[in-house]
């Protein structure tokens, strides 16, 4: 329940700062690694095996986005026998096939089998218009002829269907991805892993971007469309891990970083979901008991009054959380101040760690090992 008095957004208002250095993709060797073959699949077959769970939508990736008039273009161009654009499967590892590109259209002839349209859950009749052929304006499925409801489910449209044979990671399955699904926007990070990094971490990220003072500090019930609020948890479970001696190179590219990180945890070992969940909200508590809707704002003095950015600062957060996470680690009576807190925005070291080079594994350390220091009057050693 919220505390009397205080009101948070049911509306998509998150705001996030963008550091372009970090949002920067990379190329990999495993692109070279992988196989595709081409079939035909019938909508018929396509309906099938998604019913049986044997074709994936990946989860979260996208709702159904087609309007009525789009949707019935696209059935009007089945029935009049015009060719339509190839689809993209993956196979999985446990040999089911993975929607890369295409879910729209197989979504799309799938409940005009059915005869309910996803877009509103009402019943589908093809558009009322002009530019949809006589023939069949305005009718359901079962309206059509005989003829005509054998043309839909027997219309083959081509797959590609692409296997990752090395390495044993989906990193590359992570750029097929972001290189050729055509959803009209260009998917953020977050979404693509949503989608290829299926597992047991992805699920307990989206149970925690729902808990209540994780929603607070964002300032926000709704959940990012673009799941930026679940890479922010992940950047927090990935750089608490870094340390001094790690074999990282001193500059890492972060979309990689967090790729394998959610690779490698895809499968959790028992307990360990218990241990997360109990070390982020422990940690996330503690940040909002002292900071409130300040916690990971930038900010500084301005007519005597110090005043926060509106933005959520990710190089902030991934250093304040961790030292959070460090000192409640280290058997600490963990208090935070926004006195302490805003010390530290005002730092002239800490201000350019989190400015410059913000992928720098020595910066990353620094800012750190700064916010331990200034937040808990404390060296973390």
């Amino acid at each position: 329940m919220l505390v009397q008095g205080e009101a948070m957004s049911t509306k998509e208002n998150l705001k996030i700062e963008e550091f372009k250095e970090e949002m920067n993709s990379y190329s990999d060797e495993s692109l070279f690694n992988i196989t595709s073959f081409g079939a035909d699949l019938t909508f018929r077959e396509l309906s099938t095996m998604y019913d049986e769970g044997e074709l994936e939508k990946p989860e979260m990736q996208r709702h159904y986005v087609w309007s009525k008039l789009e949707a019935s273009r696209f059935i009007d161009s089945l029935l009049l026998g015009l060719p339509v654009p190839s689809i993209f499967l993956a196979k999985t590892k446990d040999n089911k096939r993975l929607i890369v590109d295409g879910y729209q259209r197989i979504m799309t002839v799938n409940d005009y089998m059915k005869g309910i349209f996803s877009g509103d859950n009402k019943v589908f009749k093809l558009y009322n218009s002009e530019i949809i052929n006589y023939r069949w304006r305005g009718k359901t499925f079962q309206e059509l002829s005989i003829e005509q409801q054998r043309a839909i489910k027997t219309y083959p449209i081509h797959a590609i269907i692409f296997e990752q044979k090395a390495p044993e990671d989906d990193t590359g399955m992570y750029q097929i991805f972001e290189r050729i699904n055509t959803g009209g926007r260009t998917l953020k990070a977050q979404e693509i892993r949503n989608c290829v990094y299926h597992g047991e971490l992805n699920q307990l990220l989206i149970t925690l971007n729902n808990e209540l003072v994780w929603r607070r500090i964002l300032n926000s019930m709704t959940p990012d469309s673009r799941m930026q609020d679940i890479e922010l948890i992940l950047r927090f479970l990935a750089f608490k891990d870094i340390k001094d001696d790690s074999d990282l190179k001193q500059q890492i590219n972060l979309v990689k970083y967090l790729n394998q990180y959610m690779s490698k945890h895809s499968s959790l070992a028992l307990g360990e979901s218990d241990n997360i969940r109990n070390d982020f909200l422990m940690t996330m508590n503690v940040i909002y008991k002292g900071l409130g809707k300040n916690a990971f704002r930038n900010g500084k003095f301005k007519n005597n009054e110090f005043k926060y950015t509106s933005k959520i600062n990710p190089v902030i957060f991934d250093a304040v959380s961790v030292a959070t996470y460090k000192n409640i680690k280290s058997g600490k009576q963990t208090t935070l101040s926004e006195e302490a807190y805003q010390s530290l925005l005002l730092n002239k070291d800490f201000q350019e760690v989190i400015k410059h080079r913000t992928t720098n594994t020595t910066n990353i350390l620094d800012r750190q090992q700064l916010s331990y220091q200034i937040l808990f009057g404390d060296n973390n050693e």
